[in-house]
């Protein structure tokens, strides 16, 4: 008797299936909101808020411009969550009593729920760049050894806006130390979305990608291995250096940047763009590793350790000619010249996300320096709304003592408004201003916030005015 098989269909969740997939694994209950800012040596905590989840559509493909908002922040932490369950985390000071969170955070119902609801996750998260990247025309080896040139990837670049920013700060260290928080998602597992394509067997390639992960991983010597140098370059800037002790600070962008990788290394097809991606960030590092130093020794007048930079200055150098002479261009001679828009499109893809990430920090930076001007804004725009000059939704909010309202971002201008108690309102590592009744302050769209009660109770009121500059 013969079987036909049904038509293949590629599996991918959407509409109510996605959205209940998505909240069956942000209710574990390690992804709930936590109860204090930081995740103290518990690396298997991740706040997922998935009371707002419901709330969220990520069946659609946001564009650049809507990149940023908070339902970009929710998709990049939960992708996080997912990809890190491939990796062995266990805490600095041992289970101990977390052998619960650890059996739960790798248990097969927790990372099969997770890559069910991947593909669609990495549809939101990086589709804007199929409308951002793109790679047309018929490359040979000599038009694309030309474009490589053109990058001058090792040359001096410009002065970042991270790096302006944090220079320009009213607080320098402060800002430093949020700009060093942002890094730990990769540094802490440096190379970790590497060692996925170097599993299998694609000849000579391999072995010289496997050069470029020994050399992160400190040729077996614990006290070199990349990650632990940036641990020490942590502590040195007064921050703890334990996995996602400061999973709250994170911007959407930095995961974004870490899970950039990810995505390219989990999804096999996209090997090349990894490839492309691979030779770029490897070249580019010996100048940001370089500026980077100047910039940590400047801001912390020299007590910063900063020989994890020291050493990418020095060993970056290799990987960049490594990437390029004994992985891309091997790979383009035995596989052929179709693969080149590939690796093209990793690189352009790549810098797109670098900008995204240069950009967003900058404006937090901004944002948390602005914090008393913000709350200065609070008396004309309240008086725009009690006055009848503006109507916009408010949401009227009562919270008990030591309520935490875990960071968020809004896709508009609110107002925060305190009825009665006293709240400290949060913009950032070390940022906060304290309201209380009869004050409030203006919250900028896509910056991350959050806020403790410290007060018995706090009335207060979020209202959604759009655009702050029209209420003045």
């Amino acid at each position: 008797m013969s079987y036909t098989p049904p038509p293949y269909t590629p599996f991918e969740l959407h509409g109510d299936e996605l959205r209940h997939a998505i909240l069956r694994y942000a209710s574990n209950p390690l992804f709930l909101d936590n109860e204090e800012w930081e995740n103290d040596d518990n690396p298997y905590r991740r706040q997922l808020r998935p009371q707002v989840l419901r709330h969220l559509d990520f069946d659609r493909v946001p564009g650049r411009d809507r990149i940023l908002e908070y339902s970009s922040l929710a998709a990049q932490r939960l992708l996080t969550t997912v990809y890190e369950a491939d990796l062995v985390f266990l805490p600095k000071g041992g289970l101990k009593g977390q052998r619960e969170d650890f059996h739960q955070f790798y248990s097969p119902t927790n990372r099969a729920l997770g890559e069910a609801i991947r593909p669609a996750l990495e549809r939101f998260a990086f589709g804007f760049l199929d409308q951002e990247v793109e790679v047309s025309g018929k490359w040979t080896l000599e038009s694309f050894r030309e474009y490589v040139e053109s990058l001058d990837a090792t040359a001096a670049g410009p002065v970042s806006q991270s790096e302006q920013a944090i220079r320009a700060s009213s607080d320098r260290e402060r800002a430093a130390r949020m700009w060093l928080i942002q890094f730990a998602p990769d540094f802490l597992s440096e190379a970790s979305p590497m060692i996925r394509n170097v599993l299998g067997h694609y000849g000579a390639p391999q072995s010289e990608w496997f050069k470029i992960i020994i050399d992160e991983y400190g040729y077996g010597v614990h006290d070199t291995k990349h990650s632990q140098l940036f641990e020490q370059t942590l502590e040195s800037a007064g921050l703890a250096s334990d996995v996602h002790h400061y999973w709250q600070y994170y911007l959407v962008s930095s995961l974004m940047m870490n899970n950039y990788f990810h995505y390219l290394g989990k999804n096999h097809e996209l090997f090349f763009r990894y490839v492309g991606a691979l030779y770029y960030t490897e070249a580019t590092l010996v100048d940001f590793c370089r500026r980077a130093t100047d910039l940590l020794t400047d801001v912390f007048d020299g007590r910063a350790d900063v020989r994890y930079f020291t050493e990418h200055v020095h060993i970056d150098q290799h990987h960049g000619r490594m990437a390029l002479e004994k992985l891309v261009f091997p790979l383009v001679e035995a596989h052929g010249e179709e693969i080149i828009p590939e690796i093209v499109r990793g690189i352009e893809e790549y810098r797109v996300v670098q900008d995204l990430a240069d950009q967003d920090f900058a404006a937090q930076i901004r944002w948390m320096d602005k914090g008393p001007e913000y709350r200065k804004l609070h008396a004309p725009v309240w008086e725009a709304i009690t006055s009848g000059r503006v109507t916009a939704p408010v949401a009227d909010i009562v919270e008990p003592y030591g309520e935490l309202s875990n960071t968020h971002s809004h896709e508009g201008d609110e107002l925060c408004h305190i009825v009665s108690g006293t709240m400290k309102f949060v913009s950032g590592f070390d940022s906060h201003q304290i309201l209380r009744a009869g004050e409030g302050t203006v919250i900028e769209r896509n910056r991350l916030h959050g806020a403790i009660i410290e007060s018995e109770e706090c009335v207060y009121q979020i209202h959604s005015i759009g655009d702050h500059t029209k209420c003045l």
